[in-house]
């Protein structure tokens, strides 16, 4: 049985949907001559009953996205990819011309072999007695320079030519062949397969102190109406972002370095409730659902309307009223993995045609 409390916060809300509904029914005569359109609604999951979710707007990309550059400048003799491609580690993908830092390196190499040669002879004569200590010492620190100048010449050759540091995919080419480009100058950024891909989000602070790594997560795209993938997060901001004022956090995405970088999704995150929320019953087959996706209530029974992902159509569904959890309605007839209608629920009928938005 519900307890006296939890009945005055369920008639609240019962009449909250109720004045929903009553202003839903000014719409009824226009919604019933274009009754196949679909409505725009959005949808959360059904979550086990002490765990509440949270919903967030982000961007796909991979974890680790490297601008890759040449090391010095010079003029760009080739960029052998395009934006798009999937591309293998050690892949070569850009060059610059070479004649001028080929020299470098022939002269850097004629100067060390000079340089080897006159410590040689002058150490012959220092032990002859011929050549003194200092003469000796000078020779083979010269000897020595002339090394490092040769070793630094073959490491600006060896950047000269921009190789894939890892599988992975170009996400942008900023230089075409023919381009004078100075040391540093960003030629391609380069999204990294090493660390899968991630959803960048940005969420308010009563919700990023929810949000734990590890945490399991359903990621959707309207590019995919029909798939749903899942995530766990990765990385929570430990700041603000100081322009939004919301904290950044990564939920990587299993599979979703397969797909297109900067596609629009939605992510549901399963969290605990915050410090201070109740749950009156609790037991088998008791699921939570935001409370926003209750239309109808009365005594212990209510209604919500379920989204079947095949048809694309709101299913209504009665279930069992069994307590409150802070923002959430704790129900009994609810599996998990379901996914109930929150915004949008109140101007349902059975079977009605939605669109998810995000």
């Amino acid at each position: 049985m519900l307890t006296q409390s939890l009945r005055r916060t369920l008639a609240f809300a019962t009449l909250a949907v109720s004045a929903f509904v009553i202003a839903a029914c000014g719409h009824e005569a226009q919604g019933a001559a274009t009754s196949e359109a679909a409505i725009p609604v959005r949808v959360a999951p059904v979550a086990a009953a002490g765990v509440a979710s949270i919903s967030a707007t982000g961007t796909l990309g991979a974890k680790d996205e490297i601008p890759l550059a040449f090391k010095i400048g010079g003029v760009v003799s080739s960029v052998s990819v395009d934006e798009g491609a999937r591309v293998r580690k050690g892949q070569p993908l850009a060059t610059l011309d070479l004649r001028e830092i080929d020299a470098a390196v022939a002269k850097a190499t004629a100067g060390a072999d000079k340089a080897r040669r006159d410590a040689a002879r002058v150490e012959r004569l220092y032990k002859d007695s011929v050549a003194t200590l200092a003469q000796s010492q000078d020779a083979q620190t010269a000897r020595d320079a002339a090394d490092a100048d040769l070793r630094a010449a073959r490491v600006n050759r060896e950047f000269a030519v921009i190789a894939a540091p890892s599988d992975g995919v170009i996400l942008r080419r900023t230089v075409n062949s023919g381009a004078q480009v100075s040391p540093g100058t960003q030629i391609l950024l380069f999204g990294s397969a090493t660390r899968g891909a991630v959803l960048r989000v940005g969420l308010a602070d009563r919700d990023a102190v929810r949000v734990r790594d590890g945490d399991p997560a359903v990621v959707t795209f309207d590019a995919f109406p029909n798939r749903e993938f899942n995530g766990r997060v990765r990385q929570v901001g430990a700041s603000a972002d100081v322009r939004t004022g919301t904290y950044a956090v990564e939920v990587a995405v299993t599979g979703g370095e397969s797909l297109p970088s900067g596609l629009v999704g939605r992510v549901n995150i399963g969290v605990r409730p915050a410090t201070g929320a109740r749950a009156d019953v609790t037991g088998a087959g008791v699921v939570a659902i935001p409370a926003e996706a209750l239309v109808e209530g009365a005594g212990d029974t209510g209604v919500v309307f379920v989204f079947d992902a095949a048809s694309r159509r709101a299913l209504r569904h009665q279930v069992t009223l069994a307590g409150v959890d802070g923002e959430h309605v704790l129900v009994r007839g609810l599996t998990g993995g379901t996914q109930v209608v929150t915004a949008g629920a109140a101007w349902l009928k059975d079977s009605v045609r939605v669109e998810v938005k995000p």
